[in-house]
C-alpha cells in the first residue's frame, strides 16, 4: 500500500497520481485493514476454508472501510493465484478490481438505482456466468435507500442466487434494511476507528507520499475526522494543496478552522477564575482570526468534555492522547479546575448550541453561556445558586463582593478598626453581618451570602447556614419559594400558599389550609416534593424529610407571597390550563390513590409532565 503498482507504465503513472489520496491508499489486502479485526478474521477464515456466504451485510458509519473490505473479498476470490487471503495485486483481475473496471465486480449505488427497474436489470445480469474470474461480486452501496418494492423484487434473487455469485450490501443505517433481507445475510458491524488508528493510517500515507507532517498535526487531523478514514485522508490532501508537502500545526488549524488548544485552555481557566471579561476576550480573539463563534463553542465543548473524562478517570485516556506536552497540559488543567465548573460549562454550552440550531445568533448565545459559566451570580436558576454556594464553601468570593470589600477597605479610617472611627466601622460591619443572616424575599440570590464578606475572607471559609429550628426555616421560606419559582413558576406559586409548621429532627412538616386539599395533593407528587426538598437544602443547608398536610389554623398566605390567595376552583382551573387537562370524576381520584379529602398516596400521577 502507498506505492504505485509496478505494472503501471510511465504513461499510466500520471493518471494514477490524479486519483484522490484516499482512493490511491485504500487497503488492498486484509493485512492493510486497520481497526476491523473481527471482520477481517471471519472473512479470512471463510476464504481459506471455502465457506464464503452468498450474501453479506456490512454495517457501519461512513469512511470505516465497508466498500474497501468488499473489494478485498472480491480480489481474494478472483485473484489468478487464488482463492487466496493475500491477493497479489499484480494480476489482471486484481488491477481491474482496484481500478473499478472489472466485469466480474459490479458496484451499484442504491441511492440513485433504487427502483424496481434497476433491480430487474440486476436480476437479469446475475444469470450470466463470470467473465474472467471465479465469482461475480455485486457491491450494493447505501443499500438502505432501496424502495420497498425494489427490496421485494430483489428478495428471491438474494435468497437463491445463481452459483458463483456473492452479494455485499453496505449501509450506514441497518434499521432501514428489511428484516427479511437481514435474515438472509451474514452481518458484519464496522466500528469507528480510534484516533490512534486513524493517525497510523495518516502516518503511513504521509510516508508513502513524502509528506512532512509533525505528530501534533497528525493528531489534529485524526481527531477532526470523527472516526472516518476517508475524511482523514481527504483532509490531508486538502492541507497538502494548501501548504505543500511540509505541513505545520498552524496550517492544519487554519484549514480545519479549529481553535488553538491554548486559546481553549485560557478560556476554561478564565471561567474557573470567575473572569467573564477574559473569557469574552478569548472569544473575540477567535472571531478576529476569522473563525465562527459556533465552531468555537463546539471546540470548547470538546475541551470541557476532555477535562471531564480526565477528571473522572484520573488520567488522559488513549483516545484523547495527542502529544506528551498536550497531554500534560490537559492533565494539569483537569487537576486545577473544579469538577463542578466543568459540568456546568458543558450544560451551558449544550444549551447554547441547541439555541443556535433553533435559529439563535451563535456569538450572542456563546457569550451568554460564557458569562453565566464564569459568573453564577448573574444566573437565577437553581443550579446557578448551588454553584454560588459551592464557591462560597470553597472560600471563593464573588466578583461583586470583592468589589464591595475593596470599597470598604478604601473607606476604612487610618489605624484600622481600632483607629479613629474604627468603632463606628466595626458596628457597621456587625450590622451588615446581622442583615445578611435575614434573607430577602427578593430572590434566592439574597441568601447566597450568609455572613459578612470581610469576616468570611479573614476566616478562610464562610460559615454555612444550618437552619434547623422552625423560626429560621420560616424566615427562609420566602427564599425557598423564590428559588422554586425560578425553576417552576406554577409550583412556586403553589407552595407560596403553604407554611412550615413543625420540625422533628430532620422531618419538616409544611401545611396548607384545610380548605385547599388540591394544593396539598399537587405538592405531594414525588417530583414536586423532590424539587421543594432540593430548594430547602440549597437555602437552609439541611436535607429535610418533607411532608405536606392540611391544617385548620394557618397564617395568612398573603404574608408568604406577593400574589393574591387563590380559591380551590382557581387553582384547579390554572392546573387544567397549564397541563391541557380535563377534570375527571371522583371515581378516578379513588382509583389513583386520592381519597375524598384530597389525601394522596406516594405514587406519581401521569399528568404532571415532569413537574
Amino acid at each position: 500500500m502507498g506505492r504505485l503498482s509496478p505494472t503501471l507504465s510511465v504513461q499510466e503513472q500520471p493518471q494514477e497520481q490524479q486519483r484522490s489520496l484516499y482512493r490511491r491508499h485504500r487497503p488492498r489486502t486484509f493485512a492493510e485493514v486497520v481497526g476491523q479485526e473481527p471482520v477481517v478474521r471471519t472473512l479470512r477464515n471463510a476464504v481459506q476454508r471455502g465457506k464464503v456466504h452468498h450474501a453479506y451485510l456490512f454495517v457501519g458509519s461512513r469512511g470505516t472501510g465497508k466498500t474497501s473490505m468488499a473489494k478485498i473479498l472480491a480480489a481474494c476470490l478472483n485473484c489468478e493465484r487464488g482463492p487466496t487471503i493475500e491477493p497479489c495485486g499484480q494480476c489482471d483481475s486484481c488491477i481491474s478490481i482496484a481500478r473499478a473496471s472489472s466485469l466480474d465486480v459490479i458496484e451499484m449505488d442504491a441511492a440513485s438505482n433504487n427502483s424496481v427497474d434497476d433491480i430487474r436489470e440486476l436480476r437479469e445480469s446475475v444469470a450470466y456466468a463470470p467473465v474472467s474470474g471465479r465469482r461475480k461480486v455485486y457491491i450494493l452501496d447505501e443499500a438502505h435507500m432501496l424502495s420497498p418494492q425494489a427490496w421485494n423484487a430483489f428478495l428471491k434473487t438474494l435468497e437463491e442466487p445463481p452459483p458463483n455469485t456473492v452479494f455485499v450490501l453496505a449501509t450506514t443505517e441497518a434499521g432501514k434494511v428489511p428484516p427479511t433481507v437481514v435474515d438472509r445475510c451474514h452481518r458484519f458491524d464496522f466500528h469507528r476507528p480510534s484516533i490512534e488508528q486513524i493517525a497510523s493510517v495518516l502516518r503511513r500515507t504521509a510516508e508513502a507520499e513524502s509528506i512532512d507532517v509533525p505528530p501534533a498535526a497528525v493528531a489534529a487531523i485524526a481527531r477532526s475526522a470523527t472516526g472516518s478514514f476517508r475524511d482523514a485522508l481527504g483532509t490531508l490532501e486538502q492541507i497538502v494543496t494548501y501548504t505543500g508537502t511540509e505541513i505545520g500545526l498552524q496550517d492544519v488549524l487554519a484549514v480545519l478552522g479549529v481553535a488553538d488548544a491554548s486559546l481553549l485552555e485560557a478560556t476554561v481557566d478564565a471561567i474557573a477564575a470567575g473572569d467573564s471579561r477574559r473569557a469574552l476576550t478569548a472569544l473575540e480573539e477567535c472571531v478576529e482570526q476569522g473563525r465562527d463563534a459556533g465552531s468555537f463553542a463546539s471546540d470548547l465543548e470538546v475541551r470541557a468534555r476532555e477535562l471531564l473524562v480526565v477528571q473522572v478517570l484520573g488520567e488522559v485516556p488513549a483516545e484523547l492522547s495527542l502529544t506528551p506536552e498536550a497531554d500534560a497540559a490537559l492533565q494539569a488543567q483537569a487537576e486545577r479546575v473544579d469538577h463542578g465548573v466543568v459540568v456546568r460549562l458543558l450544560e451551558l454550552l449544550g444549551g447554547a448550541l441547541e439555541a443556535v440550531r433553533a435559529g439563535g445568533d451563535a456569538r450572542t448565545r456563546l457569550e451568554l453561556a460564557l458569562v453565566k459559566a464564569a459568573r453564577p451570580d448573574v444566573d437565577s436558576s437553581m443550579r446557578a445558586l448551588l454553584a454560588r454556594i459551592e464557591r462560597l464553601e470553597h472560600g471563593e468570593v464573588p466578583a461583586a463582593v470583592s468589589g464591595a470589600q475593596r470599597a470598604a477597605a478604601e473607606r476604612e479610617p487610618p489605624g484600622g478598626p481600632g483607629g479613629p472611627g474604627g468603632d463606628a466601622a466595626g458596628q457597621a460591619t456587625e450590622g451588615a453581618s446581622r442583615q445578611a443572616d435575614v434573607p430577602s424575599s427578593g430572590g434566592p440570590t439574597a441568601v447566597a451570602v450568609q455572613s459578612d464578606p470581610l469576616a468570611s475572607e479573614s476566616a478562610g471559609v464562610p460559615e454555612p447556614i444550618a437552619a434547623r429550628d422552625l423560626e429560621s426555616v420560616c424566615s427562609l421560606w420566602p427564599a425557598v419559594v423564590d428559588l422554586v419559582r425560578g425553576e417552576n413558576a406554577l409550583l412556586g406559586a403553589l407552595i407560596a400558599e403553604a407554611q412550615p409548621v413543625e420540625i422533628d429532627g430532620e422531618d419538616l412538616t409544611v401545611a396548607f389550609a384545610s380548605s385547599k386539599p388540591f394544593l396539598r395533593k399537587k405538592a405531594s407528587v414525588p417530583l414536586n416534593r423532590a424539587a421543594v426538598t432540593e430548594a430547602l437544602r440549597a437555602v437552609t443547608g439541611v436535607r429535610w424529610r418533607l411532608a405536606f398536610e392540611l391544617r385548620d389554623t394557618l397564617g395568612s398566605s398573603e404574608q408568604q407571597s406577593p400574589e393574591p390567595a387563590r380559591s380551590e376552583e382557581e387553582w384547579v382551573r390554572r392546573f387544567m390550563e397549564e397541563f391541557d387537562a380535563e377534570e375527571v370524576p371522583g371515581e378516578w381520584d379513588h382509583a389513583h390513590g386520592v381519597d375524598a379529602q384530597g389525601e394522596e398516596l406516594e405514587a406519581a400521577t401521569s399528568e404532571e409532565k415532569g413537574h
